[in-house]
């Protein structure tokens, strides 16, 4: 159930960090919002120009970001001056922009327009896509409003935050949603349709690895290969030398803008275990091999994939058992029993939420609207505001 028609007491400001990870669930839910009739305003780090276009009509702030995550003593402090140049201009922009929420999706990007909206009393709601709660998230989660959660029981999540937890699922974009409804069909005869993708830059160990594996395949399933690759830029040239000196037919690209399409085209994907993607592959319903990156921090990559390996939707392979000859031994079997494939198709699906973005953006609407003194804020955040001097956010009337 939607809630058309709120009026909002000014934009939302959705911050959210330079990859896609982050930007697509903030993408999802400013074209939920915006169907509703709200303006949209995007905040985040350098590397925006790479993103601003996914969020078409927003007005989008760039401010700087960094993280204090093994940079040494110097580092430290260029972080820090880097995080409090980034509040300051953050400040600046919600004195402009006067937002009636701010929503961030973690990632250290978000880091400084969550702090200047926690100083500017503005309601605040952050959102967590993992299976674990991300180190930003986790550390503002005393101060906001809400925690949004794809999970009913994200890691770290504090006994003391528990109640502002509220379960929405992770808001999936309009491209995706558009193939939630195509059938899975196992490769029983003809072609077998094969994804291969790393995250939004690519992964080398997918080049290095699912090409040697697939020319080792029978020639009888090797012949009935159409494989789409992401690989970085550098490695599309050997990677294409290896599937033609194989016979493989491949198409292979840095990016591919039709993502969610090649998932719904796909008998089989093979990639890593971000949350964004494991939420398309659950709203889609597509069998997955993943490879969860293995110095993420926290172990989130690991933590999502075991979500859907635990119901039998995926298979999950850590990386240092990631080898050619496991890989291609493990596709063999996979392409000799289709049925294994549609059951674990079933299983994604049955985990989707498709809902999700409805189920957030009301969260939005009823934080934001919420009387003001009921936006009494957390007695932490009191105490923070209180100690660094702040003063009420003007445009906050809701």
């Amino acid at each position: 159930m939607t809630n058309a028609g709120v009026t909002l007491a000014g934009p939302i400001m959705i911050a959210a960090g330079g990859t896609g990870g982050h930007l697509f669930p903030g993408q999802a839910l400013s074209q939920e919002l915006r169907r509703r009739g709200h303006e949209i305003v995007l905040i985040t780090d350098e590397r925006v120009q790479r993103f601003d276009k996914l969020i078409p009509g927003a007005d989008v702030f760039s401010v700087p970001a960094a993280t204090f995550s093994g940079r040494g003593l110097f580092g430290f402090f260029a972080a820090l001056g880097k995080i409090v140049s980034g509040t300051s201009q953050s400040l600046a922009v919600l004195g402009r922009t006067k937002p009636a929420l701010v929503i961030g999706f973690g990632g250290y990007p978000t880091l400084p327009p969550m702090l200047a909206a926690i100083l500017r009393r503005v309601p605040t709601i952050v959102h967590e896509q993992n299976a674990v709660l991300g180190r930003v998230n986790k550390a503002v989660a005393p101060f906001v409003h809400a925690i949004a959660s794809t999970f009913p029981a994200p890691k770290y999540l504090k006994e003391r935050d528990a109640s502002k937890l509220v379960v929405t699922g992770n808001p999936v974009r309009d491209a995706v949603l558009a193939q939630a409804d195509r059938p899975y069909e196992a490769p029983t005869n003809g072609r077998i349709r094969l994804l291969v993708f790393g995250g939004s830059q690519g992964a080398r160990v997918m080049s290095d690895v699912v090409p040697v594996a697939l020319a080792a395949l029978p020639n009888a399933l090797r012949d009935r290969l159409d494989v789409t690759q992401q690989c970085r830029p550098e490695d599309v040239d050997r990677v294409r030398a290896t599937y033609d000196e194989a016979g493989i037919a491949a198409n292979l690209s840095a990016f591919f803008d039709n993502m969610p399409e090649e998932i719904a085209q796909a008998h089989l994907v093979i990639g890593r275990a971000g949350a964004s993607s494991v939420s398309e592959l659950a709203v889609i319903g597509r069998p997955s091999l993943l490879v969860p990156l293995p110095h993420s921090l926290d172990q989130d990559q690991k933590a999502n994939a075991e979500v859907l390996s635990s119901v039998g939707a995926a298979w999950t392979i850590e990386q240092d058992q990631f080898t050619p000859e496991f890989l291609s031994a493990r596709l063999e079997g996979l392409f000799n029993e289709p049925n294994k494939l549609a059951q674990a198709a079933q299983a994604a699906k049955a985990q989707g939420k498709p809902d999700a973005v409805v189920a957030l953006a009301n969260l939005v609407e009823q934080i934001a609207r919420r009387p003001k003194g009921a936006l009494r804020a957390p007695k932490e955040q009191q105490t923070l505001a209180n100690t660094i001097g702040d003063e009420p956010h003007e445009g906050n009337r809701a």
